[in-house]
């Protein structure tokens, strides 16, 4: 396990493939306490799901069969979306489910603490007091898919009742059955934003000459989604086809709106976005 200081007063802590950077404001004493918490939980999270990670990349079922805290969050994560057709196993919330555990021990050392954020490789867990703001940059694509830009911002106070930020996509860590440049999602925590923004990045998609899949087994032979074919390559695409392909994910991303399940989301494709949602979310035309 690495921990290491990095500047604007944020911790980053890295142990095999999960790869962390925090902050909390507070007092000294308070950050002091929610360092140590989310070091000390932050050590012992990658053997838990280690031990479960067999049943953790079967497709989700209401058996609630998993042990680990981290894997519990993962599966009750996705449980609502199952329920309501979606194909998922438990690993499409990993990532928002680890920054939640984290938060979570932070928040418990240090109930004092006014604002604090975990990032978990773009999807991120926060919590903001009533008195308190928190501003973040989201991070996206341009068309070609290559350039790293901050297109977004999102200003997030108490009463909003946002716990969590995540982003999917093609060009992030996991692979993708659709070709959105980045799908951002806004819900009460971070597991749940990072199993939607899953689908409805998957849920972006058309058929086209211009896009190139290949079975996620033949990619990788551990990954959870099997034989499913996964993006690989997005050629150019007419305009009809990115509307197209963005409206399937509005869909998608719309209606798990209008169940409750997230508050907002932002769809990017080849320089083109969609919103739906609550209107806080300020995104920047390419």
């Amino acid at each position: 396990m690495i921990a290491q200081r990095l500047a604007g007063e944020r911790l980053h802590l890295q142990h095999g493939p999960i790869d962390v950077v925090l902050r909390a404001w507070g007092s000294a004493q308070e950050v002091q306490a929610a360092e140590r918490a989310a070091s000390a939980r932050f050590a012992t999270i990658l053997q838990e799901l280690v031990a479960e990670l067999p049943d953790l990349r079967r497709a989700i079922d209401d058996r609630g069969l998993l042990h680990g805290p981290v894997a519990r969050r993962m599966h009750a994560a996705c449980i609502p979306f199952a329920r309501s057709g979606a194909w998922l196993t438990p690993m499409a919330a990993v990532a928002g489910a680890v920054a939640d555990e984290l938060l979570a021990a932070m928040r418990i050392a240090a109930p004092a603490m006014t604002k604090a954020f975990v990032n978990d490789g773009g999807d991120v867990a926060l919590f903001v007091s009533p008195e308190e703001v928190l501003t973040l940059g989201m991070v996206g694509h341009d068309p070609s898919g290559t350039i790293p830009t901050f297109d977004a911002t999102l200003t997030v106070g108490h009463a909003d009742g946002i716990g969590g930020i995540a982003t999917s996509g093609r060009h992030g860590r996991s692979m993708s059955l659709g070709i959105a440049d980045a799908v951002t999602v806004l819900a009460r925590d971070a597991a749940t934003a990072d199993a939607a923004a899953t689908l409805i990045a998957n849920a972006v998609t058309l058929d086209s000459p211009a896009v190139s899949r290949a079975p996620a087994c033949s990619l990788d032979p551990d990954s959870d989604l099997g034989d499913r074919l996964v993006t690989t390559e997005v050629g150019q695409l007419a305009a009809d086809e990115i509307a197209h392909a963005l409206t399937a994910g509005l869909i998608c991303a719309a209606s798990f709106v209008g169940n409750g399940l997230i508050r907002a989301a932002a769809l990017r494709l080849a320089g083109q976005f969609r919103l739906t949602g609550r209107p806080i979310l300020q995104v920047r035309a390419a």
